[in-house]
């Protein structure tokens, strides 16, 4: 057996410190020797003018791009998909559930409230949850005198409950210091309160103001935008800019209702969305957009006994040239 001290003996012998390893500290030499060159390859990295690596992209101006071919054809074919208003987002959406008979005030911030609790979470259970502070008293004044273990009690259904109690009691307090109670005047002035971002604060804007400066985009529209090949983005948020690049601005006020209720229905009415679709003034088309937007026909049509008609659909003359 090899004894513990030749062990270290071993060890020790593996890393030898000699004088003529050490390096000498820098600085004024006496000594002959030449100078060490730089290697001639090793080049400094280049610094960008802001400090940072990343380059940045120039933003992307209302207008500013051309539209996608045959958008307006796809369009009017959602509008007519859309036109019995029968999704989740037209009865629990944030426009259909605050309380008009308690004053514009409240109103308004109802509708805020609605939209802060509507992220992460189905407009079904926004819907619910509404009506029971409704229910309790949904205004600035009784919302900013409850406590904080209270609200999140009555709002508990709602994805990140806990971070949207902290943010809707903060918001009181604001709008109470520095709106008289009512909320901001413009959709910038609403991103600076507590959880509220740029998709909220446009609809909000939208919906209380009757004006529209920007596009309020959710996962939805994020997801069916980039399918149809309208934007090309990761995030929602790169989707709204490119968005308002090249639609026509008298189309930003109901592009969020529209799109988001036909996303919420070839999602989770897929039967109503087919039977809407074989109904409408142009089936093929209309089927070949749904499908195109997620709706599995083969799989949908077997479960609702709908093969025959969506096969008639299908093999009918295709009108409008949109794309299957």
């Amino acid at each position: 057996a090899v004894s513990s001290t030749s062990k270290r003996v071993k060890k020790e012998s593996t890393t030898p410190m000699s004088k003529s390893t050490i390096k000498p500290k820098s600085g004024p030499s006496n000594s002959s020797s030449p100078a060490v060159k730089s290697t001639p390859n090793a080049k400094a990295p280049k610094k960008s003018p802001g400090g940072s690596g990343r380059k940045r992209t120039p933003k992307i101006e209302p207008g500013s791009l051309p539209p996608p071919k045959n958008w307006e054809d796809i369009w009017d074919l959602v509008y007519e998909l859309r036109q019995d208003r029968s999704a989740p987002v037209d009865t629990d959406g944030g426009h259909a559930l605050p309380q008009r008979d308690r004053g514009e005030r409240v109103y308004r911030f109802q509708v805020l409230v609605a939209l802060m609790l509507s992220s992460q979470t189905k407009d079904a259970v926004v819907g619910t949850t509404m009506r029971s502070l409704q229910e309790y008293g949904l205004d600035v004044e009784t919302i900013h005198g409850t406590s904080a273990e209270d609200l999140n009690a009555l709002i508990n259904k709602v994805g990140f409950h806990n971070n949207k109690t902290k943010y809707l009691k903060q918001t009181c307090d604001i709008l109470l210091a520095k709106y008289n109670g009512d909320i901001p005047p413009t959709a910038a002035e609403m991103m600076e309160l507590p959880g509220v971002g740029p998709k909220m604060a446009y609809i909000v804007e939208s919906i209380v103001y009757e004006k529209t400066t920007g596009i309020g985009v959710d996962t939805h529209m994020h997801r069916m935008f980039n399918v149809l090949k309208w934007v090309n983005s990761k995030t929602p948020e790169k989707t709204r800019e490119q968005l308002e690049g090249w639609l026509p601005r008298d189309k930003w006020p109901t592009v969020n209702v529209l799109w988001v209720g036909i996303g919420q229905e070839t999602q989770q009415q897929k039967e109503k969305i087919i039977k809407k679709a074989i109904a409408s003034s142009r089936p093929a088309d209309a089927l070949g957009l749904i499908r195109r937007l997620g709706v599995d026909l083969v799989r949908e049509g077997k479960r609702y006994g709908l093969e025959d008609e969506i096969q008639a659909a299908l093999l009918g003359e295709k009108r409008g040239g949109v794309e299957q």
